[in-house]
C-alpha cells in the first residue's frame, strides 16, 4: 500500500478488539496500514470473553445430565451425579484468559498498536482515549452490541444479563429466562440442564420470533419435554426482590419466587458512548451505524463492521466484514460480502440450525414452493427411552428446483448445516440433493433422501 503524506498519527484506527476488529486490524497492517486496536475491555470481544466461546463451554457442561440419563439406558448403571459450578466458572475463565493473550499476540504479530481505553470519535479523522488525542486517515468502529434489558419497573436494579450469567458466583436453583430469542433458549437450557428450575417467559404465542413456524412449534414442545417450563404469551409487569429472592409478577397474574431473573430480551448496537451524533454519523432508530455494501457510514473517513452495524449479528459475518475492508481500503482487493444464504444455529437444547428462507420467506419470494420435511426419533434415542425427535425441512423453489431453505432441530445440527449452507449457497437443486448418496446410519442422510413433497 502507498501511503499518504504523514499528517496523521494512523493510517487506521479501530475501536474495538473484537472478532471483526481485530481481522480487519491484522489485515490491514499485513497490506502495510500503520494501525492501532482501541479496546476499553478485553481484546477478545463479545464472541470470546461473554458471548460464543464462554456459552458454549457452559453448554457442553450443561448437556452431561441429559448424557448420564441417556446412558441409563444403554446398561450404564450411574449414580446420581452432583455438578461444582465454581469450578466450571474457574475453568470457563481459564479458557478465556488463554484466549484474549492469543488475541494479543495477533495484533502485536501484526505490529498493530494495541490502546487501552474507551474511545470517543470527535470528529472524521479523530478519536480520544484516556484523555490522549489520536488522529487516523480512516476509522473503523467495530464496538459490537450490549445486551438490553426493556423498561420494566425493578427490572434494571434486579435482573442480569447474558453477561452476568456467565459469572454467576452462586447457581441458581430456580431462574427465570425472560425473552423468546436465541440467547434466551439457549441459556434456559443451559441452567436447566445444572439443575435449575427453569421457566422460559416470553410475549409471543412461540419462541425464536423470526424463524421457521415449524422449526419454533417443534423446539417449544422439545423445551418442554427437557423440563423448561414455558410461559408464552406473557411478560413481566414487575420485579422485586426479598431476602435475595426476586419476586416477578407476570400479566397473567401470577407471581413466581425464584433466586435470579436473567433478561434476554434482545441486543443493540454499543454507540451511545461514541459521539457519533456530534460528529454526524447516520445511524438507525436502534443505534446502529449505517453503512453502505462496503461498510463506509455517512462520514466517508468512517467505516463500521459487526454487529455495531446490525445487518447479520453474526461473528463469522463480522470477521468476513472486516477482512473486506481491509482488503478493499488497503489491499488493493475492492470486495463486498453477500449477507444471503448464511447458515446459523441456536445453542438451544436440543439445538437448531438453519439457512435460507424459512417457508413464510419463500412463499413471499417465489409463486410456487415444494416443502419436504422429516421428523423421527435419533436412533440414540430409540435405546436411551428419551422420546424428542429430529425435525428436518426442505424448501424449494418450483420452478428452478433450487434448494432455497434447509432447517433442523436435532442433534449435531451445527455440524450438518456447514455443509448444507454449502450447497445452498452454491445453488444446489432438489436433483442435487436427491442425486447425493447419504452417509448411514446418519441423521444427515435424511437431507438427501426426502423425496416425498408436503401437501
Amino acid at each position: 500500500m502507498k501511503r499518504d503524506k504523514m499528517e496523521y498519527m494512523y493510517d487506521l484506527v479501530v475501536i474495538g478488539a473484537g472478532s471483526g476488529g481485530v481481522r480487519a486490524a491484522r489485515i490491514s497492517a499485513t497490506h502495510g496500514a500503520k494501525v492501532a486496536v482501541i479496546e476499553g475491555d478485553r481484546p477478545g470481544g463479545t464472541c470470546v470473553i461473554r458471548g460464543c466461546v464462554p456459552k458454549k463451554l457452559l453448554m457442553y457442561g450443561s448437556m452431561f445430565s441429559a448424557d448420564v440419563e441417556d446412558a441409563r439406558g444403554f446398561g450404564w448403571h450411574v449414580e446420581t451425579p452432583t455438578h461444582d459450578w465454581a469450578h466450571l466458572i474457574t475453568a470457563k475463565n481459564t479458557e478465556l484468559n488463554r484466549l484474549e493473550s492469543i488475541y494479543v499476540s495477533l495484533l502485536e504479530n501484526a505490529g498493530v498498536t494495541l490502546l487501552r481505553g474507551f474511545a470517543k470519535v470527535t470528529g472524521p479523522h479523530s478519536v480520544t482515549v484516556n484523555d490522549q488525542d489520536i488522529t487516523a486517515k480512516t476509522i473503523l468502529l467495530a464496538v459490537g452490541g450490549m445486551p438490553q434489558i426493556i423498561d420494566v419497573p425493578g427490572m434494571y436494579e434486579h435482573a442480569i444479563t447474558s453477561n452476568e450469567a456467565l459469572d454467576l458466583d452462586e447457581f441458581p436453583s430456580e431462574i427465570i429466562i425472560y425473552g423468546g430469542g436465541y440467547i434466551a433458549l439457549e441459556f434456559a437450557g443451559i441452567f436447566n440442564g445444572y439443575g435449575a428450575k427453569t421457566h422460559l417467559v416470553y410475549r409471543g404465542d412461540l419462541p425464536l420470533r423470526g424463524f421457521d413456524e415449524d422449526v419454533r412449534r417443534h423446539i417449544a414442545v422439545a423445551m418442554q419435554d427437557r423440563g423448561i417450563i414455558l410461559h408464552p404469551g406473557t411478560t413481566i409487569e414487575a420485579l422485586a426482590s426479598d431476602n435475595g429472592r426476586k419476586i416477578a409478577s407476570l400479566s397473567d397474574g401470577s407471581t413466581i419466587h425464584v433466586d435470579q431473573v436473567m433478561a434476554a430480551t434482545g441486543r443493540k448496537p454499543n454507540t451511545s458512548q461514541l459521539g457519533l451524533e456530534q460528529v454526524g454519523v447516520d445511524m438507525g432508530r436502534n443505534g446502529e451505524v449505517l453503512v453502505d455494501a462496503y461498510s463506509r457510514s455517512s462520514i466517508p473517513s468512517i467505516f463500521a463492521v459487526g454487529d455495531v452495524t446490525d445487518r447479520v449479528n453474526l461473528t463469522p459475518v463480522a470477521i468476513n466484514e472486516g477482512h473486506a475492508f481491509a482488503d478493499t481500503l488497503y489491499g488493493n482487493k475492492p470486495r463486498t460480502i453477500s449477507h444471503e444464504n448464511i447458515a446459523s444455529a441456536v445453542f438451544s437444547q436440543p439445538p437448531i440450525a438453519t439457512v435460507g428462507l424459512t417457508e413464510a420467506e419463500a412463499k413471499a419470494k417465489y409463486a410456487k414452493i415444494r416443502v419436504y420435511e422429516s421428523q423421527f426419533r435419533a436412533m440414540k434415542n430409540t435405546i436411551s427411552g428419551r422420546g424428542e425427535k429430529t425435525y428436518m425441512k426442505l424448501i424449494v423453489d418450483d420452478v428452478s428446483d433450487k434448494v432455497v431453505g434447509a432447517h433442523m432441530m436435532g442433534p449435531d445440527c451445527g455440524e450438518i448445516m456447514q455443509g448444507v449452507g454449502i450447497a445452498v449457497k452454491a445453488g444446489a437443486t432438489k436433483a442435487d440433493f436427491d442425486a447425493t448418496i447419504g452417509i448411514h446410519p446418519t441423521s444427515a442422510e435424511e437431507f438427501v433422501t426426502m423425496r416425498s413433497p408436503r401437501d
